[in-house]
C-alpha cells in the first residue's frame, strides 16, 4: 500500500471514530443519532439568531420607555452619612432593579462612598469600598453592566492645600487601589486609561464618553488641555456623541449648593470649550437635585441624589426626590430621552413641573424642553439672589 493511500485510509479511520463519538454522545444525552449526510445532500449551515431585544424593558409595574439604540442608566450620589457602610433603602432597589430596565451602561456621577472627613482612619475608608463592593459593585458585574463612573468629593477629593498638596491623599490612593483592583473590572472599553480612575475615556455603541476629575472646584489646566485635545480628536470626533461625566456641574441648580466653590471654577468658559469639541451633554453630580437643562448648545444633567440628603431646587417649592435616570439614545438623530424615577414612589417625573429656568452665581440654565428664545424678557433679566442660598 503506497503512503498516500495509507494517510487517506487512516484519517477515514478517525472521521469514522469521531463521528460514531459523536453519536454515542447525543444518545446518552437522549438524543437519537443522526444520519449521516451524503456530501450532496448538506444543508447549509445554521446561524444562531439573536431573540430581538425587549423594545420596553422596565422593572414590573413601573412605567416602561421605549428604548434608544443606547440605553444609560445615571445614578449618582449613593451615599450616606460620613464614614457610612450602609446604603439607603432606594439605593439597594434601584441596584436590584438596573438589570431590569436592560441599560448598555450604567453611569454614576460620583459619590460612592461617604468620605472627606479626616479623622477617617484607612480601616474606616476600606470598610466603605467594601460596603460599596458588596452592596453596589458586586451587583452590577454580576449583572454583567458595564459601569462607568466619576470621583466625587466623598470618593477622592482633589481640594488641595495653600502647598497645593491633596488635603485627602489617602482617600485618593484608595479610591485608585479599589478601581485598579482586577477583581473589580469595569466592563467598559477604555481608549485612555492612563490616570484612571480620575481621569480617562471609552466607548460604547459609537458614544464616546470623557471623565474627567471634577471632585473639586478646580480642574487643574493640564487636565482641561488634555480634555480638549482627546474630544477634538479623530476617535471622539468619529463617534456619533460625546458625553463629559464630572462630578461638580457647571452651574449651580440646588439649595445650599448657589456657591462658586460647589460648581466648577470659570464653569461658563469651560461649557463653551465643551461646544467647541460638539459635547452633547455633560452629566454631574453634588447637588443632589434633578435638573435637566441646557445652556447654549450643551446639554446639562443635573443628575439627583439617589443616596440621603436630596436638596430642593433652587427657584422651586417643589418637595425633594431621590431619583434616577433612564437615557434612551437615538444614535444616528444624536438625541436622548430621559425617563427619571423618584426612587421613593416609583413615579416618574415630570419635567414641566420644574423651573423653567435657575439662575445661579455664574448664570442661568434653561430647562431641557425650553429654547433662551422661549423664555420671556422678565426671565432674561432675572438675578441671582444670594438671600437664602
Amino acid at each position: 500500500m503506497n503512503r498516500s493511500r495509507r494517510y487517506f485510509l487512516l484519517g477515514l479511520g478517525i472521521c469514522s471514530g469521531a463521528a460514531v463519538a459523536g453519536g454515542l454522545r447525543r444518545w446518552q444525552e437522549g438524543a437519537a443519532p443522526t444520519p449521516a449526510i451524503a456530501p450532496a445532500e448538506a444543508v447549509p449551515e445554521q446561524v444562531a439568531v439573536r431573540p430581538p431585544r425587549n423594545p420596553r424593558p422596565a422593572p414590573q409595574g413601573l412605567f416602561a420607555p421605549v428604548r434608544g439604540n443606547v440605553r444609560i442608566a445615571v445614578i449618582s450620589d449613593l451615599n450616606s452619612q460620613y464614614g457610612s457602610t450602609h446604603y439607603e433603602p432606594q439605593v439597594l432597589k434601584a441596584v436590584e432593579f438596573l438589570p431590569q430596565w436592560e441599560p448598555d451602561l450604567v453611569l454614576c456621577s460620583g459619590d460612592m462612598v461617604a468620605g472627606q472627613w479626616p479623622s477617617l482612619t484607612k480601616a474606616q475608608i476600606q470598610a466603605m469600598w467594601d460596603a460599596f463592593d458588596r452592596h453596589i459593585g458586586a451587583p452590577i458585574r454580576q449583572a454583567k453592566l458595564p459601569y462607568g463612573f466619576t470621583l466625587g468629593n466623598h470618593d477622592a477629593s482633589g481640594a488641595r492645600s495653600v502647598r497645593n498638596q491633596f488635603l485627602f491623599q489617602q482617600e485618593r490612593d484608595m479610591a485608585a487601589a479599589y478601581w485598579n483592583d482586577p477583581s473589580h473590572p469595569t466592563g467598559i472599553q477604555f481608549v485612555d486609561r492612563g490616570r484612571f480612575p480620575f481621569y480617562y475615556t471609552f466607548e460604547q455603541n459609537n458614544v464616546f464618553y470623557l471623565v474627567w476629575d471634577a471632585s473639586s472646584n478646580r480642574i487643574p489646566p493640564e487636565q482641561l488641555q488634555w480634555a480638549e485635545r482627546t474630544l477634538l480628536g479623530q476617535r471622539a470626533q468619529k463617534a456619533k456623541l460625546r458625553i463629559v461625566i464630572g462630578h461638580l456641574p457647571l452651574y449651580a441648580v440646588a439649595v445650599g449648593r448657589a456657591e462658586l466653590g460647589e460648581i466648577v471654577s470659570n464653569g461658563d468658559d469651560v461649557r463653551k470649550m465643551l461646544e467647541r469639541c460638539k459635547v452633547h451633554t455633560y452629566i454631574s453630580g453634588h447637588h443632589h437635585s434633578y435638573y435637566p437643562a441646557r445652556k447654549g448648545q450643551l446639554e446639562l444633567l443635573h443628575t439627583g441624589a439617589l443616596g440621603s440628603g436630596p436638596r430642593p431646587l433652587l427657584d422651586s417649592r417643589l418637595p425633594v426626590t431621590n431619583t434616577l435616570t433612564i437615557v434612551d439614545v437615538d444614535v444616528a438623530k444624536a438625541q436622548t430621552i430621559y425617563t427619571t424615577y423618584n426612587m421613593r414612589t416609583l413615579q416618574t417625573i415630570d419635567i414641566k413641573t420644574l423651573p423653567r429656568l435657575i439662575v445661579g452665581p455664574n448664570g442661568y440654565v434653561v430647562r431641557r424642553d425650553l429654547r433662551e428664545a422661549d423664555l420671556t424678557p422678565a426671565e432674561r433679566n432675572r438675578r441671582f439672589d444670594t438671600g437664602g442660598y
